[in-house]
């Protein structure tokens, strides 16, 4: 029998075009569930410079710059505004992506109206406090994402390691929702030599690429150092770096051999990966990390700590190699040595599409969407027990 139609609001602070894993997850869950024929309608803070109504689907909402991500907006409370909207035409269930003010009114008005809530644990926001100077905050802040993520009757984490690791910290009710990677854009047929050439680059010199956003807590320091070494041992080694942030400008003063490609898109975005060799992740702040899943379906050996994406993707001298977190010296040695044996390089990155195959993004709609209708169909009976959404 066919499943009726859900009403869903999808709540978040984030969302494209602003270019981050998170938007772009959310986009493709929304994409997801219209496709099934599900009505969704998205509440976000208005983006810098948008002045236009909001476009059909979505509810805009005000919001101010983020402190240190000033491209990136936080909407400020809308309680009011969400219960009259709700009351008014009541969603079958809502779903908050972020922890924000926008995200706590969400949470209130939805209780209030006695809808059914989930929610989803995207970014450790109290691992990020240390690298913008209030770490003496991180208490604090991991005891109000507790809080906040156990008002829902589901928090879905990106990985099983971290649902377990946030169960461990008295997170309830926790959930793993995989998330997918599009491998018709991401693969290895999307290699340019002219791009190659651009950065300076012959067929078999290896070119080292990060993707991701420019700031401190990315851990960028430990893949250049990675990549001096490299340089050292193989002077025709390259460095790209894919993406902007705050450390843009100290990147072009002190690292003049790293070529700084700014933000990148779609298939602009995918040649950038396909024409690499190798991928360097060192960042230990991620819940999951997209950009490792991508770097594999694009055809590159992937050099990352035992952690988030990584942990679940990168199988050590399979795919890549995986080094025990903070294993610093070991992160250098094994991109210094993939970068000097060619062969064992091809073999890694030759592996590496078929390892992510499984992350077919029907598959992860499909789950997302028999959540949901559990989370309806639970309302109500009390609280609720893990959900595993993840890929076979």
């Amino acid at each position: 029998m066919a499943r009726r139609r859900l009403a869903v609001a999808l709540v978040t602070e984030t969302y494209p075009p602003e270019v981050n894993g998170v938007a772009m997850t959310l986009d493709r869950l929304v994409a997801g569930l219209a496709a099934r024929g599900h009505r969704v309608r998205v509440v976000r803070p208005r983006q810098a410079r948008e002045k236009a109504a909001a476009p059909d689907g979505q509810l805009l909402t005000r919001g101010l710059p983020i402190p240190g991500y000033a491209e990136l907006r936080f909407g400020l409370p809308a309680g009011d505004r969400l219960w009259r909207a709700w009351r008014a035409e009541t969603p079958d269930v809502v779903h908050v992506a972020t922890e924000g003010p926008l995200g706590y009114s969400a949470v209130a008005a939805a209780q209030r109206l006695g809808i059914p809530l989930v929610s989803t644990f995207h970014t450790n926001f109290d691992l990020y406090s240390r690298h913008y100077g209030i770490g003496w905050l991180r208490g604090g802040i991991e005891r109000y994402l507790r809080w906040f993520h156990n008002r829902t009757a589901a928090t879905l984490a990106p990985t099983p390691a971290l649902a377990d690791d946030l169960g461990r910290r008295g997170f309830r009710a926790v959930g793993v929702l995989a998330r997918g990677v599009d491998t018709r854009l991401f693969h290895p047929g999307r290699r340019r030599a002219e791009l190659r050439a651009a950065w300076g680059a012959g067929p078999d010199d290896p070119v080292a690429i990060v993707v991701g956003r420019l700031a401190p807590e990315k851990n960028l320091g430990l893949a250049l150092r990675a990549f001096d070494c490299l340089r050292a041992a193989h002077p025709t080694a390259r460095m790209v770096c894919v993406g902007d942030g705050p450390l843009r400008a100290e990147l072009a003063r002190h690292h003049p051999a790293c070529i700084l490609a700014g933000t990148r898109r779609g298939e602009d975005l995918a040649a950038h990966y396909a024409s690499a060799d190798l991928f360097l992740f060192p960042s230990l702040s991620e819940t999951y990390g997209n950009v490792v899943a991508e770097a594999l379906a694009s055809g590159l050996a992937v050099v990352a700590f035992d952690h988030a994406a990584a942990a679940a993707l990168v199988r050590d001298g399979g795919n890549g190699r995986l080094l025990a977190p903070g294993e610093e010296a070991g992160f250098i040695a094994a991109t210094v040595a993939l970068g000097g044996q060619p062969q064992l390089l091809a073999r890694l990155r030759a592996a590496a599409p078929a390892s992510v195959g499984h992350l077919d993004w029907e598959h992860i709609h499909d789950g997302y969407e028999n959540l949901l209708h559990e989370v309806i169909g639970r309302h109500g009976q009390g609280e609720a027990g893990p959900i595993i959404l993840a890929p076979d």
